[in-house]
């Protein structure tokens, strides 16, 4: 199974961004870990991660042509404002699984919206950086 982890702005900050709410690890930490998991499941993982929304959608539109099985997104700030990304996602019909690292619904209000969500076989919310390996096992599951 070949997956692909999409993560949106400021994600490529982790271990500097807010420690009291993202943690320590850095992105680095959280591709390894996420290496690693993936090899334990026995399915194929490449990242992608840009703070630019059209790169996000061209990325995601990539995955129908790379013939990818599975795409992990953590769209960030995007979540609550691109309605583009969502439309990419519907586009391709690639089962999506939605993840935060921090619960965006014990945030700020404007947080608690959602685009992309509509078009996500499964949601990942709170649970720090496992929350990618629990959206990873669902996508092979």
């Amino acid at each position: 199974m070949k997956i692909l982890v999409i993560n949106g702005p400021n994600m490529n900050m982790l271990g500097i961004r807010q420690p009291e709410i993202y943690g320590s690890a850095t992105y680095e930490d959280l591709q390894a870990m996420i290496r690693e998991e993936a090899g334990r499941l026995g399915a194929e993982v490449g990242f992608f991660q840009s703070n630019h929304e059209g790169a996000l959608v061209d990325a995601i539109q990539q995955a129908y042509f790379d013939k990818v099985d599975g795409i992990v997104i953590n769209p960030a700030a995007y979540t609550h404002t691109s309605v583009a990304l969502l439309d990419a996602v519907k586009a391709v019909g690639i089962p999506t699984v939605e993840v935060h690292v921090s619960d965006p619904d014990s945030r700020e209000e404007f947080r608690h919206v959602s685009y992309i969500r509509e078009a996500c076989v499964g949601t990942v919310r709170g649970h720090g950086l496992p929350g990618y390996l629990e959206a990873l096992r669902m996508l092979v599951r």
